[in-house]
């Protein structure tokens, strides 16, 4: 199977963050002299590189409510359905500009790729529906409570899938996450469904693409789930068209190249996080997830003017205590995990 790391430097942006991620401490460990993993450039450098890319990717993560607000009046199922359409458009012209068509070609053959991939397809194509529907419908709240609460079913998937048992810090923030789904439960009248479809579609997406991620890098694997989608999407189109309620070619052509934009829209994010975390530790990653539910957060108060009561303010207060003892355990477990790494170098070094 062809490389595209290899070619035209592209795979320092188009790798599997779960790769990545995973490779990141070994990375880390491999720059600490000086040189940043065969690149020759410095540490400093290329961690600098990183918090930029990844602040480019949660930022734009987390300022998209604002184009979908410019793309009214389209729907949230005709904006999902453009997305999947021109996204896979775009990657085409990537995998071409790369040369790698035959990687691609691969991926599909290999039935442990395209089934894992399919399901991922069908989880990420519910994450944007939902999340579409919640932020032109008023709900850019609610949608960021989703992305918070992202971590904690993330830990749940751990306990429930793959059998892990929780650190006492890790059992807390799930409780206490319990608890501001029962606050925020009373606020709004009804389960925050939107925030919990979405955190939920998220976290299996993550859990899916976590397992195929050794196998597929990430524009073969972005391709891969928009074929599998582009015939409903295409489908989509055409009925939304016949039906006289398509806004793509009847509001101009600023709209028009707006929705054209959402392929790029879409890629270029995860382009960006690749990068960031081929650069930075997992810890590092794991702290900037936040930026991009913060900003939706800032932006449905301050751009959509979104009503927060009391109540709702106490319930996302109890979810950020929650995510703050997820970080505190995670900073804990990680520097426990480096002076054991450098107590095993100096015994190594001492035989």
């Amino acid at each position: 199977m062809r490389n595209i790391a290899s070619i035209s430097g592209v795979g320092d942006i188009v790798s599997t963050p779960d790769q990545i991620i995973s490779s990141s401490s070994a990375t880390t460990s491999a720059t600490a002299g000086g040189k940043g993993g065969g690149t020759g450039k410095p540490v400093r450098s290329e961690s600098t590189a990183g918090i930029l890319f990844g602040i480019g990717a949660y930022g734009l993560w987390g300022l998209l409510p604002l184009y979908f607000f410019i793309l009214m009046p389209a729907s949230a199922l005709e904006i999902v359905a453009n997305r999947v359409v021109w996204s896979l458009i775009f990657c085409a012209l990537l995998i071409t500009i790369t040369r790698a068509w035959r990687v691609f070609g691969a991926a599909v053959k290999d039935r442990s790729v395209f089934g894992p991939l399919a399901l991922a397809a069908v989880l990420i194509a519910i994450n944007w529906l939902t999340y579409t529907f919640g932020v032109t419908t008023g709900h850019a709240v609610e949608t960021s409570l989703g992305y918070f609460i992202n971590p904690l079913v993330s830990v749940l998937l751990g306990v429930f899938v793959l059998k892990e048992k929780l650190r006492p810090l890790q059992w807390a923030a799930v409780g206490i996450g319990f608890v501001a789904v029962g606050v925020l439960t009373f606020s709004y009248g009804q389960l925050p469904w939107i925030a919990l479809i979405l955190a939920f579609s998220f976290g299996l997406y993550g859990f899916v693409k976590k397992r195929v991620g050794p196998k597929v890098d990430a524009l073969t694997s972005l391709s891969v789930e928009t074929v599998v989608l582009a015939p409903f999407a295409a489908i989509t189109m055409v009925v939304l068209g016949v039906s006289g309620a398509a806004t793509l070619t009847t509001h101009g052509s600023g709209h028009f190249w707006l929705l054209v934009a959402s392929g790029v829209i879409t890629a270029v994010p995860l382009l960006f996080f690749g990068a960031s975390a081929r650069r930075l530790p997992m810890t590092t990653i794991g702290l900037l997830q936040y930026f991009a539910p913060i900003l939706q957060f800032i932006v449905a108060l301050t751009v959509f003017n979104e009503t927060m009561t009391t109540a709702r303010w106490i319930g996302f207060c109890v979810v950020w205590l929650a995510l703050v003892l997820l970080t505190i355990d995670m900073l804990r477990r990680t520097r426990k995990n480096s002076v054991l790494k450098k107590k095993a170098r100096l015994e190594a070094s001492h035989m």
